[in-house]
């Protein structure tokens, strides 16, 4: 028994460290410039096939790596989403967007790959998908989306959607550079992730909120 439960918590040491060497080259390099011999030997493996014994394929680590910062921003988004109870602002959903991602990257202490990584994912078309769907299935992100959905203005189905696209490209770039700046030591617009969460989600409702123009010449 005891030889059992000291291999599980060397298997679980050896994932732990392959994640957080996948992670940290992932955000700073790009995930294909990438190989699973340079996260072994970051990790400390001699054993050059570790990647592929632990998780499988790029993508699964990928995977991987998404899936265990996924449970700490649902719990802070659900109580996000329970603080905003029935409200009708349209800025208290935003800050259920917004927060619960800042707040734990600055759970996270310094420095953070974690939305760098993100980013490199989101931007390789191979790998899109899976951060898409890993998304999906987050159940506080949904009723968050929902809810802003119903306090938003009438905006044309375009125009909502293009929109959307911006909110999602806006956090998701706006996080990668802070995080960035401070593991470089390099001065940033806000103090601290709370406060950058502000000015974010100042941004995303103006973003929201702004005036349509007509979009026949």
């Amino acid at each position: 028994m005891a030889g059992r439960t000291a291999r599980a918590e060397q298997v679980s040491a050896t994932r732990e460290a392959i994640l957080d060497a996948a992670e940290r080259l992932f955000a700073e390099h790009g995930v294909y410039a990438v190989s699973n011999r340079q996260v072994s030997e970051a990790a400390g493996q001699g054993n050059n096939a570790a990647v592929g014994y632990h998780f499988g394929t790029k993508a699964d680590l990928v995977r991987a790596v998404a899936r265990r910062h996924a449970e700490h921003i649902e719990t802070l988004r659900e109580r996000a989403l329970a603080v905003a109870g029935d409200s009708m602002d349209v800025r208290d959903w935003i800050d259920c967007l917004v927060r619960p991602v800042t707040e734990h990257l600055a759970g996270l202490g310094s420095p953070t790959w974690y939305a760098r990584f993100c980013a490199q994912v989101m931007t390789d078309p191979a790998l899109h998908e899976i951060m898409v769907e890993e998304s999906m299935a987050s159940p506080a992100l949904g009723q968050a989306i929902e809810a802003l959905n119903r306090t938003l203005p009438e905006l044309p189905p375009e125009v909502r959607a293009e929109r959307g696209q911006m909110v999602r490209q806006l956090i998701l770039h706006t996080c990668a550079e802070r995080e960035r700046a401070l593991a470089e030591g390099a001065p940033t617009p806000r103090a601290t992730w709370e406060q950058a969460a502000t000015g974010l989600a100042d941004a995303i409702e103006g973003l929201w909120l702004a005036p349509v123009s007509g979009t026949t010449p």
